[in-house]
């Protein structure tokens, strides 16, 4: 089902890219018929510790407004919170809310060993780290408050058959929240060919069971925000 590996200014669930394209105005289709082999070659650019880097650079927290993404997500008092393909943490260790249970999940070992450590570190007690695999998302039956990705979600394949199993990882009223590229040539983000309308996105969640409750294109330049139920 996921073949790839993500681009290296996603937050790195490394998952495979869906081959259906979008319409263009002259109703040819375009965008996603790269598939793995392009994602890889994208990702494999930037050794471990730039991606690292990046992914917790000071310039990010200016355009990605994490403190924004992660009201978006909604109340977390006592919820149960995973963030699918969540790199270094970057949303997780800015979540102040010490009664939610917070699970960073990625399928390289290698973001799960650095979790691991920065939760040693700064003493996290409401964080865990899970490895998650390719084939399915990391997200037991009823488990979840809320699910949510950033940048990955253009990077799945067979995206009807994986949400519908995120949604059976839902407990009754959970979440599924979105965060990927606007399309457009911008400093940040994967090459415009990779990127999906969210219109798009919308249309293919309904179809895995989910409906879309909240809309956000203007809080971030660069990215939009869905929340489905």
């Amino acid at each position: 089902m996921l073949k790839s590996i993500a681009v290296a200014c996603s937050l790195s669930l490394l998952l495979g890219c869906q081959s259906s394209g979008e319409n263009t105005h002259d109703g040819s289709k375009e965008g996603h018929e790269h598939k793995h082999g392009h994602a890889n070659h994208h990702m494999n650019k930037s050794a471990f510790e730039d991606l690292v880097k990046n992914f917790e650079s000071p310039e990010r927290d200016e355009w990605q407004k994490p403190q924004e993404v992660i009201k978006f997500l909604g109340d977390l008092k006592n919820k149960t919170v995973i963030d699918i393909g969540a790199g270094t943490g970057y949303f997780e260790f800015k979540m102040n809310e010490p009664s939610a249970k917070i699970i960073a999940a990625d399928v390289d070992d290698r973001f799960i060993k650095y979790i691991n450590d920065r939760i040693t570190k700064e003493r996290s007690n409401n964080i865990s780290a899970r490895k998650a695999e390719y084939e399915k998302p990391p997200v037991l039956e009823k488990e979840a408050d809320v699910v949510f990705m950033v940048d990955v979600y253009h990077h799945i394949d067979n995206r009807k058959d994986y949400f519908s199993l995120v949604k059976k990882g839902l407990k009754p009223n959970g979440e599924m929240v979105i965060v990927d590229f606007k399309k457009g040539d911008f400093e940040h983000g994967p090459p415009n060919e990779m990127k999906i309308q969210p219109q798009i996105v919308i249309d293919e969640m309904k179809l895995a069971g989910f409906n879309l409750i909240t809309q956000d294109t203007s809080t971030l330049k660069y990215q939009y925000l869905l929340k489905f139920k």
